[in-house]
């Protein structure tokens, strides 16, 4: 899923703007303007943004979550980790946001994100696709069962 079209998206905003594009994202006048803003603060690396980017993981509509996901792995902070690791668990969540949840935990790399990787991959209930999935993440973060150094 494409979050900007040529032309259309924010561009990478100044620090002072962060709060702009926050309240474009959780109340623009529509979707698109939503979804540039969320995109916007991904790229932004501002860390005002991972809050108010995580609480949008709970907005009602799917697009906006599969955004704020892939926002929060490019912000790789690891304060929303246990929010991602809920999208990722939570059987009722849309396949493909929770496949960019396993992408964005493996992009923070925190202990705690390996950790709820690994958890996840050991649940014998987990979808077995997106087990697998989750295993290639971290074998290719150098993170695989077993790995020293997390």
């Amino acid at each position: 899923m494409s979050l900007e079209r040529p032309g259309q998206g924010y561009p990478v905003q100044p620090r002072g703007e962060v709060y702009d594009l926050v309240s474009a994202a959780q109340s623009g006048a529509d979707n698109e303007t939503r979804l540039r803003a969320v995109a916007a603060l991904g790229k932004s690396g501002d860390p005002r943004a991972v809050r108010p980017v995580a609480d949008l993981l709970k907005d009602a509509d799917p697009e906006i979550r599969q955004a704020s996901v892939i926002a929060l792995g490019l912000l790789r902070s690891g304060r929303p980790v246990d929010d991602l690791v809920a999208r990722l668990r939570d059987p009722n969540e849309h396949a493909a946001i929770r496949e960019q949840a396993a992408v964005a935990l493996a992009s923070i790399r925190s202990t705690g994100a390996v950790r709820g990787l690994r958890e996840f991959i050991a649940d014998g209930n987990e979808d077995s696709a997106l087990r697998t999935r989750t295993e290639n993440l971290l074998k290719d973060i150098g993170a695989e069962q077993g790995s020293a150094g997390t």
